[in-house]
């Protein structure tokens, strides 16, 4: 959809520097994501968030329904996983997943039944149950991050913490999951909101929409001014599309003016952002206990013969969902788990989806351009490009020489792999995987050095 003036929208607090210009391609964002249905089997590795991986908590033979826990920790900083159909367990062992990894995963053979547990509604009378209730939900960042949202919002009532973001920006080209959410559960994700900010007690809250996505302000937009519970305390933002707007960092700084210091966290700053699919699903889960079990994702490109939003079981196989859209209309050149920018290449359409998977793109070769890398040409280009004020050359030269106080003095793990250095290269470098390369020597530096010591 173009982008145009929208009357009523709060104009962003600052100009966020770097950046890219991309064609958003963003094909199916007039189709209303459809409900695929139960795949012969799931595969639920127990790593699918940021933090400790869960244990099985089911062997092989036992009879599940949809929502019961499979895999759980101890660990604060984790989050359980659930059945995401009923059937039978039959393999509880290592499995293969998108980067090529092998983690311990749970394999359940659908009965095709579909039967949920036996759900009851969390009482939330206060912030502890709250946060206990989201821990429960199995609930991490649906953008794409992963991290576990209870641990994101517990932070202490002293701390200042007074503004909450929702991202709804979708800044990645051809993913338009975000958007349909905005459009076809935005009473859920009001409700979410209200819930959120009345028991932990932000003072401001800002919905965050790229002008690109003019139907899903005016939705959120109409709705709000019918609800007799909105307030000024909550506002809708319409940002410049530009990659990559919706990463957490450039977003509070577009929103709010501030800056998140290289090695803190938004939080303080006094910023909490959340995923528009994130607090959507939170609405449902209060009134339903239902726990995450399904996620919405793009199904596009030009490879694929029936481009499609889907709501699919987590675990479903990658190559499952291309067969229910259809199947590839040509040979693909890549196949990609995420975004074209930031996501995962595919050399196996057999993994499963998980939590944080919000798109499967395949290409064929017409529309896949490979840049021949050649030597840099000192243009400062990277830099320029770099939303978190980076000097990308600098770097990939410090960690070529393994120079791990080098890499640390230009801030290397600050960086967020958002290829936008990359993109804007003239000279095909693959800087993210330089970054990548630094932060492996800091942490290597940093592993030898604590060895020495003792």
């Amino acid at each position: 959809m173009a982008s145009k003036k929208i009357e009523g929208a709060l104009k962003p607090a600052a100009k966020g520097r770097g950046g890219v210009r991309v064609s958003h391609h963003k094909n199916t964002c007039t189709l209303e994501v459809v409900r695929m249905p139960a795949p012969e089997r799931v595969i639920l590795p127990m790593q699918q968030h940021i933090g400790a991986p869960c244990i099985p908590t089911v062997k092989v033979g036992d009879e599940v329904k949809i929502g019961d826990v499979v895999g759980d920790t101890d660990a604060f900083v984790s989050a359980p996983i659930h059945a995401t159909v009923s059937g039978k367990v039959v393999a509880v062992g290592p499995v293969k997943v998108a980067d090529g990894s092998m983690i311990p995963a749970v394999t359940i053979e659908s009965d095709g039944k579909m039967t949920d547990a036996d759900f009851k509604v969390p009482k939330v009378n206060s912030r502890e149950d709250f946060l206990k209730a989201v821990r429960a939900s199995g609930l991490v960042g649906l953008g794409g991050a992963g991290f576990p949202t209870h641990v994101k919002l517990a932070f202490k009532e002293d701390a200042g913490v007074d503004t909450l973001i929702i991202n709804a920006a979708e800044c990645e080209p051809f993913i338009t999951v975000d958007h349909r959410e905005c459009i076809d559960n935005s009473w859920d994700v009001l409700s979410g909101i209200y819930t959120v900010k009345e028991i932990l007690g932000f003072k401001n809250v800002f919905i965050a929409i790229e002008d690109n996505k003019c139907d899903a302000f005016e939705i959120l937009q109409k709705i709000a001014s019918n609800n007799a519970d909105w307030d000024d305390s909550v506002k809708l933002v319409i940002l410049k599309s530009r990659y990559p707007q919706g990463a957490e960092k450039v977003l509070i700084e577009s929103v709010t003016g501030k800056r998140v210091p290289p090695g803190k966290l938004p939080s303080d700053v006094g910023v909490v952002v959340m995923n528009v699919a994130s607090i959507s699903f939170l609405g449902r889960y209060l009134k339903t206990g239902k726990p995450l079990v399904s996620r919405s994702l793009t199904v596009d490109g030009s490879a694929i013969k029936e481009p499609k939003n889907l709501r699919v079981p987590i675990g479903t196989e990658v190559s499952k969902i291309i067969e229910f859209c259809g199947g590839f209309s040509s040979e693909p050149y890549k196949i990609i788990s995420g975004g074209p920018m930031m996501g995962i290449a595919l050399c196996d359409i057999d993994v499963p989806i998980l939590k944080s998977n919000n798109a499967i793109l395949a290409f064929s070769k017409d529309q896949v351009r490979i840049k021949k890398e050649r030597d840099c040409i000192r243009c400062g280009r990277c830099a320029e490009a770099c939303p978190l004020n980076l000097m990308p050359s600098k770097i990939e030269i410090r960690a070529a020489l393994g120079d791990a106080e080098g890499c640390e003095a230009l801030h290397a793990t600050t960086c967020m792999e958002c290829g936008s250095c990359a993109y804007a290269c003239p000279s095909g470098k693959p800087l993210v995987q330089h970054m990548r390369l630094a932060k492996a020597v800091i942490l290597a530096n940093a592993v030898n050095r604590e060895e020495s010591e003792k």
